[in-house]
């Protein structure tokens, strides 16, 4: 996975002794979302997990973190005290099993052909040719 990804020019390198819960971050996430710092605040989360060993699940790494992307750290510590992206969160990742999502990541391209797992540059080629293959002449 290492080399896969270094190979891409991105640094891999995740808390080795950590896996942490995101259902914070997610919950995070989904208030970025409501204040329009969604892709900021995803950006900064996953970089700092991926890349730079942070602990998302570290509930003030990962306000500190939020912050860093534009969120205020009272409105975080409020969101995750009172639960209020919960429901979203849920909601979310019940669809996505309804759509056959158990893994991450998972890519559903043109809402009609479904990509689990990480793959490289040439499966997402496939699978695009694969989707014109199976579109309707005009």
């Amino acid at each position: 996975m290492r080399r896969s990804v270094e190979a891409c020019g991105y640094t891999y390198n995740p808390p080795p002794e950590v896996v942490p819960n995101s259902q914070k971050a997610l919950q995070l996430t989904e208030l970025a979302r409501s204040r329009g710092l969604h892709e900021q605040v995803h950006t900064r989360l996953m970089d700092a997990y991926w890349a730079e060993a942070a602990d998302i699940g570290d509930v003030e790494t990962l306000i500190g973190l939020c912050e860093e992307a534009g969120l205020e750290r009272e409105d975080c510590s409020e969101a995750l005290a009172s639960n209020t992206y919960r429901a979203a969160v849920e909601e979310a990742t019940q669809e996505a099993h309804r759509l056959g999502i158990h893994a991450i990541p998972a890519f559903v391209l043109d809402q009609r052909l479904l990509v689990l797992g990480a793959h490289p540059y040439e499966t997402f080629e496939q699978a695009f040719a694969q989707l014109s293959e199976l579109e309707e002449p005009a």
